[in-house]
């Protein structure tokens, strides 16, 4: 009976979602547009009617081409939480979305490389300004039961956007003329438009209504996104916390001593899973595939085709799976799985193992690669955007998430544009410089980084501390361990209102 009564209860969340649900599912889109750039750019640079029109590009220059919208998205983000907390996350999200369908319609447009590295950084403004912001507008909009399915929203429809990429530009590559590229620029610039939309109808977050001393408004919105009474009873009450005036002051305040250990947690997590080399194998995965002794067409074919599709299949039990295994199991498993593909590919490279006509080496590395990427949008993909988000008091979450993604942006630009120049030099090199750091993510947050999965937002603000100081307070005698002090964790001025548990 329990068993009819839970099936019961999981089709009726798929035939009838809730609004939140809904809610967060359609801003996702943003997500889908990171991802359909991710999986079309570095195929575009490669087909013969772009080059004919734009040039072929040297590696240092497909780099830049590919990466300069990373870079361009770097600087944005930097402001866009200041700008979230002032005006509401779904405005700035709709500005992004502005700049986003501007900047690819001037990428399908391209007469030259000048315009389309114009469009390019226009794209990368629109990402900066709302991809941290939606994943805090997806945190503030869902109960902590799903937050973390929710969060995992956006990593899942990128991987989704990914495939689409893939497959798109493997369908135009057999077309004749520029619509050969131009046409995935066109699909995303139809994309923007429809995630200015969602800003329209969506409605704003109850908690920044709730932080900006509006519970009425907080109320009717609550009721919109379809929360049940007892829902809206437990986090409606009248106190409200009032939000601190909106400055660069609050990013000084960041690093101060309340929140300094969250911060740089947040900053270290959403730059350094970047820089496991991930953004290397999605840009560049047909060189990765030819280099590794595939045939030209075959390698643009498991690229585009088999690896989508298995990154895309992986993504949705492992967010939908988010909520039901510990944040830190799953680092420590995707990190280990990380690191060892990254080290053995590269051990087979610098043996000389791997041959350009084939051979058993050869298919280790192709499998390898797979692995690796099928790990990293299972693992660090998803879990590194909820914890970033949910770690931070509400009225600093905007803030510092933003701050987090400038940071993942610069680290995203550095390994995109790094891996073709340094592929060029050495076929081993890139391998063991993202094992290396792998690793060291690994370590540092499996020392630093406190479990956070089934609580409420505000539960996780009042005790925050580092798993290394329990292991150090068991080292201690006995009668030493009560005069350790806890420097990480925050005073008890910073628990946030009861207003806001959820």
């Amino acid at each position: 009976m329990a068993t009819k009564a839970t099936a019961k209860q999981l089709l009726h969340r798929v035939c009838r979602p809730r609004r939140y649900f809904l809610a967060a599912l359609y801003i996702s889109m943003g997500g889908f547009l990171n991802g359909y750039d991710t999986g079309s750019i570095g195929s575009i640079t490669e087909m013969p009617y772009f080059q004919r029109t734009i040039g072929i590009l040297s590696p240092s220059m497909r780099g830049l081409t590919v990466s300069f919208l990373l870079l361009a998205g770097a600087v944005p983000s930097l402001f866009a939480g200041l700008l979230a907390d002032r005006f509401g996350h779904l405005r700035i999200v709709l500005s992004g979305a502005l700049f986003f369908t501007v900047g690819a319609a001037l990428e399908a447009g391209a007469v030259n490389l000048a315009m389309l590295l114009v469009g390019r950084a226009l794209v990368g403004a629109g990402e900066g300004l709302y991809l941290g912001n939606l994943n805090v507008y997806i945190c503030e909009i869902a109960p902590k039961a799903r937050r973390g399915t929710m969060v995992a929203m956006p990593q899942a429809c990128v991987t989704l956007g990914t495939c689409l990429g893939y497959f798109t530009c493997y369908g135009t590559i057999r077309t004749s003329g520029d619509i050969q590229w131009r046409l995935p620029f066109i699909i995303q610039a139809a994309g923007g438009l429809l995630l200015a939309l969602a800003c329209c109808l969506l409605p704003t977050s109850p908690r920044w209504l709730v932080v900006r001393n509006r519970p009425e408004a907080a109320l009717r919105n609550m009721k919109r996104l379809d929360f049940k009474h007892d829902e809206i009873r437990q986090d409606m009450v009248s106190s409200v916390e009032h939000l601190p005036q909106v400055s660069w002051r609050r990013v000084v305040d960041l690093f101060g001593k309340k929140y300094r250990f969250r911060t740089s947690l947040a900053l270290f997590i959403l730059g350094m899973v970047q820089l496991c080399g991930i953004d290397g194998v999605l840009y560049y995965a047909p060189t990765l595939f030819a280099q590794a002794g595939l045939p030209a067409d075959t390698a643009s074919f498991v690229a585009s085709g088999v690896s989508g599709i298995l990154m895309f299949a992986i993504s949705i039990p492992a967010f939908i799976l988010a909520d039901y295994w510990s944040r830190r199991a799953i680092v420590v498993a995707g990190g280990v799985v990380l690191t060892g593909c990254m080290a053995i590919v590269g051990a087979l490279y610098a043996s000389n193992s791997v041959v350009n006509d084939g051979g058993a080496a050869s298919w280790v590395v192709i499998i390898l690669i797979f692995v690796f990427a099928l790990a990293y949008v299972s693992t660090w993909g998803i879990v590194g955007k909820i914890y970033a988000s949910e770690i931070q008091p509400a009225h600093n979450r905007a803030t510092a998430n933003a701050l987090a993604q400038a940071l993942n942006f610069f680290t995203n630009f550095l390994t995109a544009f790094i891996t073709p120049i340094f592929l060029a030099r050495s076929s081993s090199g890139p391998y063991f410089l993202f094992a290396g750091l792998t690793f060291m993510t690994l370590v540092v947050l499996w020392l630093y980084m406190p479990e956070t999965r089934g609580r409420s937002l505000e539960s996780i603000q009042e005790t925050f501390r580092p798993p290394i100081q329990d292991y150090m307070e068991k080292l201690q005698p006995r009668h030493l361990r009560g005069e350790i002090d806890n420097p990480a964790s925050d005073s008890p001025g910073e628990e946030l209102p009861s207003s806001l548990k959820m």
